[in-house]
Order: structure tokens, then sequence, then C-alpha cells
């Protein structure tokens, strides 16, 4: 066992600007996985994470579900990866739920260009990789054309092993982790909680830099996030919309917390920690 301190785990977290993370930008405050939302995140100073498919037409644009039906309102029923960006530049995303009758009507999904425009040095862009390893060339010559996104402001994640190596191998220079949640469901539909040794054996399997861990505080307690830093890996946590959960995640030593709704929870946090108890 590596008894030695891990320079990754010895680092203090806390949330802030650069470790709360806007899932697929303010989503609480814009519809998701569009350019308002991405916006509404750099414009508050926090990074952002978005979702990245491949259009049957090889271009990479900005969604979450494998179908348009959820975030259409059920207008648009396809499977992004069957749809051209032509197709897709004419869905209105900014219509549903709660978002209906509001200013964002209209809205459509967006290009990996336009995210990596809004790049900026300081905070990252978190860019999941829906699609299979065909996506990641793509992405790659997407990259090399532009100048305003590089290693040190945009990383990958990804749920897919095959992807993750795939990144590595192409674009060794970013970084990418690996995503999971914090389970396996067994042949009886049991959840089975994954080891910080299973989870380190897939990050040295893939290549991965470090895993994206849904957070579980059952179960991802100090030593197991410690297990995954000692073996030279990054540990960050999703989805908290709480304070005290995002609280418990950074004091056990997490590196980053992605989050719905970045600046209200860190406010919700500040006013916490000012309270004189």
């Amino acid at each position: 066992m590596n008894t030695n301190p891990s320079p990754i785990a010895d680092v203090a977290r806390e949330p802030g600007y650069t470790t709360l993370i806007a899932h697929r930008g303010e989503s609480d405050d814009a519809p998701e996985n569009t350019l308002p939302a991405y916006k509404m995140a750099v414009e508050r100073g926090f990074g952002f994470e978005c979702d990245l498919y491949l259009s049957a037409d090889g271009r990479i644009f900005t969604f979450h579900d494998k179908s348009m039906t959820r975030t259409t309102g059920g207008a648009d029923t396809r499977k992004c990866e069957e749809v051209t960006w032509d197709e897709v530049s004419k869905v209105d995303v900014g219509g549903w739920g709660k978002w209906k009758g509001s200013k964002f009507v209209g809205t459509r999904p967006a290009l990996l260009e336009e995210v990596l425009a809004l790049a900026r040095d300081g905070r990252r862009i978190y860019l999941e990789v829906k699609s299979g390893p065909a996506a990641v060339p793509v992405i790659a010559r997407i990259l090399t054309a532009q100048r305003n996104a590089h290693p040190g402001n945009v990383l990958f994640i990804t749920f897919h092993e095959d992807v993750c190596s795939e990144i590595k191998r192409l674009m060794p220079s970013y970084t990418v982790y690996w995503l999971t949640s914090w389970c396996r469901k067994t042949e009886s539909g049991e959840r089975q909680a994954l080891t910080a040794a299973e989870v380190v054996e897939t990050l040295e399997r893939c290549g991965a830099d470090g895993v994206d861990m849904e957070f579980n505080a059952a179960v991802h307690d100090a030593k197991f996030i410690r297990t995954v830093h000692d073996a030279g890996r990054h540990f960050h946590a999703w989805v908290s919309n709480w304070p005290g959960k995002t609280l418990l995640a950074f004091c056990r030593g997490v590196e980053t917390v992605t989050t719905d709704c970045a600046r209200r929870q860190l406010e919700a946090i500040r006013v916490e920690s000012s309270q004189p108890w």
C-alpha cells in the first residue's frame, strides 16, 4: 500500500468559482445545454459542463439525452446521432418544462465551436462526450482549428472507457476523466457500490487522469477518495444541489463538485459560513 501523502489529496478544496462546475450550464436559471446557460455560467464566474453528440453529418452539438424528446417538450423524438446539424439547428430547446413561454423560447442547441468560444483561463469547460470514439477525431479537428480553448481551460469527461482511451491517444495533452455512477446494477437488479480499487483499475485500464463520480455520502468517505488520489488520479463529484452535501464532498477530498445551481449554492454556503454559531 502507498503510505506516502498524495500531492493531489493534500491540496485543500472548498466551494468557489473554480471548484463549483455549472452542470449543463447554469441549468437552474436557463435551459440546459444552451448558449444562454453556458454564457450565464461564464458571466457569473464559473466553469461549466456540457454534453456533446456527433450528428449524422459530422458536426458536434450540445444535447444530453439520446433522443431530443424531453427538451423539445415532445415536439421532436428523433435520436441525436440520426439527425443532421441542419435539422438540429431548427429544434427549439428553450420552451420546454418551466421554460414554456419564457424569453428562451426559440433557443437551439449549440455547436462545439460556439461552446469553445466561451473558454476562459482560470475556469474550465467540462466537455462530456456522449457519442462513441468516432466523435473524438472530429472534436480534435475542431480544437486544432481554433485558438481560444486549450488544455488549461478545457477537459473531457465520458462514461465510455473506449472514448477515454481515444482522447488520450489523439489528444494526449488534454485531461480526461472517466464518468461513472457510484454503483453498478447486478443481474438481480440490485445496486452494488463500486469500490475504490475498482475505480483505480478502470482508470489505469482506459488511461483516464481521474474519475468524475456520482457522489454518495454513504460510500465515498475520505479513505475511498484518498485511495484514488494515492494512485495518482483525480477525484471529482457530480451532481450536488444541496450545500450540506457539497461541503461534505469537499471535506472528504473531492476536487470539484458539479451542480445545477452554482451561484445559488455558493451564495448559500457563504451565508451559512458567516453565521455566528
